[in-house]
């Protein structure tokens, strides 16, 4: 197939994305506790509606909407980076460690330090980013020989040996924590979708909006990065540097989402697969596709699930485990 017929391939893909996502968005804004029928969808979005109907759509149902379809983008956008960069198709920040890193440290933050509530919203992205930037740091240390380089198996292993040291340590700090706080954790380890409001809405946008054009604008580097790291280092590549620029970003996009949907683990490794099985693995043309569909994949489980069992649902990253466990196993039995 040629370049150009693979482009056009992927702009129909891309349509095909959105209409899912819109479809979906339609779905989950009149399924619910509180039911809202899909002919008064339309009218209530055009303020329309009657009391009830405007505070189930906009100050229940559309945040979640939002915010799912945004921290599923950034999770697929993290997992095609650490793919790319590793050369190796099991990469994920759920799988490797960097969400729980994420996680330990909206833990410590939430336990003992006190924030006024609007500054909380904004600070607790960057504190995810903190932890989630530490372990990664810790697992490229282990993962990488001044001979060999990084080494991708190793470092997809030491990721799970930091993930389960990780989930130890998590443990050990919510065991004394208030009743209520513990309550709040055990729902963000399930990836229970928390942050479902406004202003998480715009604490995680303006980290899309930087990292997804950064990502996009370095997709000829990650193609090279596929490559051998001899041919990379010979076309002119600074393979460490961007390596580790890369990293940054991919570590960024999965705190930023974790930080408010919790751990949510499968999407970054799904989505770029999928992607890459439609549209072929060059960075540019696979990329876009694998964020909208990571969006839409998170939106549709989290729209089963909280639907599922009444009131509160089954947490989103359950959802994502049921499927993504025996994705895994496949792939890790494949490869």
């Amino acid at each position: 197939m040629t370049m150009s017929a693979r482009i056009r391939k992927q702009r129909m893909i891309l349509l095909v994305c959105l209409l899912l996502i819109l479809i979906t968005a339609v779905v989950g804004m009149s399924w619910g506790y509180s039911s809202l029928s899909f002919k008064r969808v339309i009218p209530v979005l055009f303020g329309q509606g009657t009391f009830k109907e405007d505070f189930v759509l906009f100050s229940v149902r559309l945040p979640r909407i939002f915010i799912t379809l945004l921290a599923g983008m950034a999770l697929a956008l993290s997992g095609s980076i650490l793919q790319s960069i590793t050369r190796n198709d099991l990469a994920d920040p759920g799988i490797i460690g960097i969400n729980s890193g994420a996680g330990v440290a909206v833990a410590i933050f939430f336990l003992y330090f006190p924030i006024e509530a609007g500054t909380f919203v904004y600070m607790l992205p960057l504190a995810a980013f903190i932890g989630a930037l530490l372990t990664a740091a810790l697992i490229y240390l282990f993962s990488y020989s001044r001979t060999k380089g990084l080494d991708p198996i190793k470092m997809v292993l030491v990721g799970v040996g930091f993930s389960m040291a990780l989930s130890g340590i998590m443990i050990v700090i919510i065991s004394s924590a208030e009743r209520s706080k513990v309550d709040f954790i055990a729902k963000w380890i399930s990836g229970n979708i928390w942050g479902a409001d406004w202003p998480f809405i715009w604490a995680l946008l303006p980290w899309l909006i930087v990292l997804i054009p950064l990502t996009l604008f370095r997709t000829r580097r990650l193609d090279l990065m596929g490559l051998n790291e001899e041919t990379a280092i010979g076309v002119g590549l600074k393979l460490e540097r961007e390596r580790l620029v890369l990293m940054v970003i991919a570590v960024a996009a999965a705190a930023s989402a974790v930080s408010v949907t919790g751990g949510i683990a499968f999407i970054g490794l799904m989505a770029p697969h999928i992607a890459k099985a439609l549209v072929g693995p060059r960075n540019s043309l696979f990329i876009p596709v694998a964020v909208l569909l990571g969006g839409w994949l998170l939106l549709i489980a989290d729209t089963v699930g909280r639907n599922l069992v009444d009131p509160d649902g089954i947490a989103a990253g359950i959802m994502v485990s049921l499927i993504g466990v025996p994705y895994f196993v496949y792939l890790l039995l494949k490869k």
